[in-house]
C-alpha cells in the first residue's frame, strides 16, 4: 500500500536499482492481483524501460522465496512476452531491517521511514500489547515526520494492517519454532534410540562368545531374534 504510489515505487526503484529516473508515469505496475498470501498483498510487479521489476517483502525468511518468485515470473512473463530471458544471473535479497544497507536507506527515505516505523512497533510490542504500540508508534512517526503523510492520511488502515501483520508474522514464528523443536526433539529420540540399538548389538557379540544362541540373545536383550542374527552376520 505504501508503494503502490507511483512516486514513492519509482523512489524505491532508484534506490535498489542505482537508477535516476525521474518520472513517475513511466512505471507500468503490472502486480497480480490473485498473488495474496494470507491476506496480504506484499509483492509489486512494474515495468519500466522494457524492464520488468519484481519485489515481494516479508518478515520472516523463507528459502523458498527464489521457487515462488520464479512462479510468479511465469505468469507475469506470460502475460508480458515470450521473447524475455525469464532467469536472471544475479539473486539479490535485500534486508530492510533498520540497520541494514544504509545506502539503501539514504537513496529511499520512504524505505528507510518504513524501516524505522516497523522496529519501533517490534520494540514496543515487546513491552505491551501490539495494539498499544502500533498507535503509540503511529502517533510518535507522524510527530517526528516518519512517514508522517502516508500515516496521517491512512491511520486508521495502517494499524489495521500493522497490528494482522505483526500478528501473522508472530504465528508464522511459532509455527516454524514449533516444528523445529519437534524435528530437534524427533532428531534427540532418534539419536537415543540408535545408541540404545548399539548397545544392544555390542551386548549380543559378547553374549554369543558365551554359547548363546540367537534366540537366548534376543531374549537378552529384548529384541527381535531376526534382528539379532542381523547383527551376528556382520
Amino acid at each position: 500500500m505504501l508503494f503502490s504510489d507511483k512516486k514513492e515505487l519509482l523512489g524505491l526503484y532508484n534506490a535498489v536499482s542505482g537508477k535516476q529516473y525521474k518520472d513517475p508515469g513511466a512505471l507500468n505496475v503490472n502486480t497480480l492481483e490473485n498473488a495474496i498470501y494470507m491476506a496480504i498483498k506484499n509483492d509489486l510487479s512494474f515495468v519500466i524501460d522494457s524492464r520488468l521489476s519484481l519485489y515481494e517483502h516479508q518478515s520472516t525468511y523463507s528459502p523458498k522465496l527464489p521457487l515462488r518468485m520464479l512462479l510468479y515470473l511465469a505468469d507475469l512473463y506470460a502475460d508480458l512476452t515470450k521473447n524475455e530471458n525469464l532467469y536472471g544471473r544475479k539473486k539479490m535479497m535485500l534486508n530492510i531491517n533498520a540497520g541494514h544497507n544504509p545506502e539503501l536507506m539514504r537513496a529511499c527515505k520512504t524505505l528507510a521511514d518504513y524501516a524505522q516505523y516497523t522496529a519501533r512497533i517490534r520494540r514496543y510490542a515487546a513491552e505491551m500489547p501490539i495494539e498499544e504500540a502500533v498507535g503509540r508508534t503511529i502517533t510518535e512517526c507522524i510527530r517526528e515526520g516518519i512517514l508522517e503523510d502516508f500515516l496521517r492520511k491512512y491511520r486508521a488502515e495502517a494499524k489495521r494492517m500493522s497490528v494482522y501483520e505483526y500478528d501473522q508474522a508472530r504465528h508464522i514464528r511459532q509455527e516454524r519454532e514449533e516444528a523445529w523443536e519437534e524435528g530437534r526433539q524427533e532428531g534427540r529420540e532418534e539419536g537415543i534410540q540408535k545408541e540404545r540399538q548399539e548397545e544392544k548389538r555390542a551386548i549380543a557379540l559378547n553374549l554369543v562368545k558365551m554359547g548363546m544362541t540367537a534366540e537366548q540373545i534376543a531374549q537378552a536383550v529384548e529384541e527381535e531374534p531376526a534382528v539379532v542374527e542381523e547383527w551376528l552376520r556382520v
